[in-house]
């Protein structure tokens, strides 16, 4: 989903960090293989964004729920120091054995631990304590209030958690959307801007992104 027109999604793009051959690739070897699933895939400015933000945080060990391709997870992982470990969780060997292939090629396979299981048994079954640096959650949209609910108390002070697509194609202010992901959706916009352990802000980046800070 893209909230801006075309020309000036073109903009951006062009007045952002290009893409390297790895992730320019990655994406078209995803919408080849997938070409009605593609859309799952962020868009590259999104990742520059991620990569970014993972840099600035300093973080150290991430956590992504919902790899699907990896495109996500090569910018996320991208951006840890060094040492850094991101654990990416998904329940797809099809879709993440392309993954596993430019990951390699991008020389990351030794900052990314796959876990291939339902996202929320492998959240639970992490460590409680608070040591997370960053979280990003783009997965099946139901799932959004538990695999937060099992995050946030894991997250470090001045750990951040990133939720993708909570404007659902502005589905989000239609009354009339009413299929589960939307209700899940507006629930978990609900439940982070009343949780008084985070700060948080919506951004209208591609399908919306939420971020939290823990205090």
């Amino acid at each position: 989903m893209d909230i801006l027109n075309p020309a000036i999604s073109d903009y951006l793009l062009a007045h952002s960090t290009p893409a390297d051959d790895v992730l320019r690739d990655l994406a078209a070897e995803t919408v080849e293989a997938y070409p009605d699933a593609a859309v799952m895939q962020i868009s590259h400015d999104e990742g520059e964004f991620f990569t970014m933000l993972v840099r600035m945080l300093g973080a150290k060990y991430a956590v992504e729920v919902g790899v699907f391709t990896g495109y996500s997870s090569i910018c996320v992982a991208r951006g840890l120091t060094d040492g850094g470990r991101l654990i990416a969780c998904d329940v797809s060997e099809e879709w993440t054995s392309i993954a596993r292939k430019y990951w390699e090629r991008a020389g990351l396979t030794d900052r990314i631990d796959l876990r291939i299981a339902p996202a929320i048994e492998t959240l639970r079954a992490l460590p409680a304590d608070p040591v997370i640096d960053f979280a990003f959650v783009d997965a099946d949209k139901q799932g959004y209030p538990d695999y937060y609910a099992e995050l946030v108390p894991r997250l470090r002070p001045g750990g951040v958690i990133a939720l993708d697509n909570v404007l659902r194609s502005g589905r989000v202010v239609d009354d009339s959307a009413q299929e589960p992901a939307d209700i899940a959706i507006r629930q978990i916009n609900d439940i982070v801007v009343a949780d008084d352990r985070v700060d948080s802000v919506m951004l209208p980046l591609r399908d919306g992104v939420t971020l939290a800070r823990k205090k």
